[in-house]
């Protein structure tokens, strides 16, 4: 089935605070609308709206035909207790609820109740539609490699992600809305990724913050430029959306300075002309002898004459077309502090074997030396988190032997984000960690971070991922480090901020562990080494 969603005025908020207003949008089957904008302009938000899960303030979704789905997927794979990945799919795709609703028209049909028939018939109409009728032996081809009977909570992050890769490529709905579909995908998840999204004959929005995949999929993009207070449809790709904006942005400033200008320079002749009018007025007024009535006049029409000049000027900047400034974005500037410089070698792995159930990591034998820049890769479920935590030391070894140099600071963006998952206060959580920064200090810090005031009290659970992700980042600017390791550190990350990361990166003279499947990233990072991780065994990458 072909959908259309069409989207007029649509306004949304938190408490006083307006996210978006007056958005416009209509996706057409085949559309593939990028997301973009700001940590916190309301991305996440606008989906939830599209999907019907939350109400508008103003506006209204219309849906044609009426009885369309509509599949949101939402950032984090939501792992509910005692649910297999069998029952995770079915939900995922809608076949659950579907299942639901055709048993409950099926009692239906065996009451008699009324109009039993039709609602059977859509309830089996939808159910089809969906894949219900072969989700099983889908979902069993897929290559999930774990056990649809096994509980979503027991899955690794690399796991849960193909589950919830896999969740999309067996969804037949009729529009798709992905609110970051990318995060903890391997290269091959990537790829496969693409190829769905670019074979949907379906619509989607879909929010990304992997400049690689939105330049390879996406048709139009929709930014909400929370700073301007503006949204923005551009079409062609994202290329074609970068170049127009930076020549939309350059015309804005433009127009406002040759606005101001003009204004400025009226105004000065203005001032001028007002001068010379009051010293005008105070010639005419001076008793004069009775024999100079002439000059007198003179002075009297004179004054007049630039009285008249005046309000001409005054009136020619009233007629001038108000051009508002542009208003400064937020940005981020962020730099990675340097503790002073460890010894020679900051880590070394000897005969290193670290087994989980099933899984063996090792023997590795590996050393790092101060500042070397490492790039780590590789499938998920390869080992990759179970290097980095055989390496700093976080987890036992079963065989073998690992250290860190003398002198080591490590300072690290993990792939859960951690330290920010209580129900503690921001501000609480951060303090511990950086004992030595007054409070007042820990705010500023935060605040150029882009968590106010309005974010520091709150519990640090309820931030975002993007959010969460701004104050680890911060934690480094306040520590100081010499063993910088990010794993996965552009997940949730918005674009600008992931580019001030990369720039960061450039001046950080430290040493470098960097586990990333963002290809522009891997791109743009000076590396000195790439390790690549595959089934457990740690192979030199040339």
């Amino acid at each position: 089935m072909s959908a259309t969603m069409v989207v007029r005025d649509l306004a949304a908020g938190h408490g006083e605070r307006v996210l978006f207003s007056g958005l416009d949008l209509v996706v057409s089957p085949g559309d593939v609308i990028g997301l973009v904008g700001a940590n916190g302009a309301g991305k996440s938000t606008l989906l939830r709206l599209l999907a019907g899960i939350d109400r508008p303030e103003h506006g209204s979704i219309q849906l044609s035909p009426p009885t369309a789905t509509v599949g949101h997927l939402p950032q984090e794979p939501d792992r509910r207790p005692g649910e297999t990945v069998a029952e995770f799919l079915a939900r995922r795709t809608g076949v659950a609820q579907a299942q639901l609703d055709l048993d409950a028209a099926t009692q239906g049909l065996v009451e008699q109740a009324p109009g039993a028939d039709e609602a059977y018939s859509v309830a089996l109409e939808r159910w089809l539609s969906l894949g219900g009728a072969d989700l099983e032996e889908r979902a069993e081809a897929i290559g999930l490699s774990v056990s649809l009977d096994q509980k979503m909570t027991s899955l690794s992050g690399g796991q849960a992600a193909r589950a919830g890769l896999a969740s999309l490529l067996l969804s037949r709905y009729d529009l798709f809305l992905l609110d970051e579909p990318t995060n903890d995908l391997d290269l091959d998840g990537l790829e496969r990724l693409e190829g769905f999204v670019k074979g949907l004959r379906a619509g989607a929005v879909l929010v990304s913050h992997d400049r690689e995949f939105l330049a390879r999929t996406v048709t139009k993009v929709l930014e909400l430029d929370l700073a301007q207070q503006q949204i923005s449809l551009y079409g062609g790709g994202y290329q074609a959306y970068l170049d127009e904006r930076e020549v939309a942005r350059r015309h804005a400033r433009e127009q406002y300075d040759e606005y101001a200008g003009t204004r400025a320079q009226l105004e000065a002749r203005a001032r001028t002309q007002r001068a010379w009018m009051e010293k005008g007025v105070k010639n005419a007024r001076r008793k004069a002898p009775d024999n100079d009535k002439i000059g007198r006049n003179a002075r009297v029409e004179a004054t007049e004459k630039q009285a008249a000049k005046a309000r001409q000027t005054e009136k020619m900047i009233e007629r001038l077309d108000t051009v508002e400034e542009p208003r400064k974005e937020w940005e981020l500037r962020m730099e990675i502090a340097a503790a002073p410089r460890s010894g020679a070698v900051t880590a070394t792995l000897r005969g290193a074997v670290v087994r989980r159930g099933s899984f063996t990591l090792g023997p590795v034998d590996l050393e790092i030396g101060w500042a070397e820049r490492v790039a780590i890769t590789g499938a998920n479920g390869a080992g990759k988190t179970t290097l980095l935590a055989a390496l700093l030391g976080r987890t036992p070894l079963d065989e073998g032997h690992a250290s860190l140099g003398p002198g080591v600071v490590v300072g690290e963006v993990d792939q859960a984000r951690r330290l920010f998952e209580g129900e503690e206060g921001l501000l609480d959580a951060f303090a511990p960690h950086v004992p030595e920064l007054p409070p007042a200090e820990a705010r500023t810090l935060l605040a150029k971070f882009g968590l106010r005031a309005a974010h520091v009290l709150r519990s640090a659970a309820t931030l975002s991922p993007g959010e969460r992700t701004r104050a680890a980042l911060a934690l480094l600017q306040a520590r100081g480090v010499n063993l910088l390791v990010l794993d996965e550190p552009t997940n949730h990350l918005d674009l600008p901020a992931i580019e001030q990361l990369e720039s960061a990166l450039a001046n950080y003279p430290g040493t470098l562990l960097l586990v990333t499947h963002d290809r522009r990233m891997l791109d743009a990072v000076r590396v000195d080494r790439r390790l690549r991780v595959d089934q457990g065994k740690v192979y030199e990458s040339h």
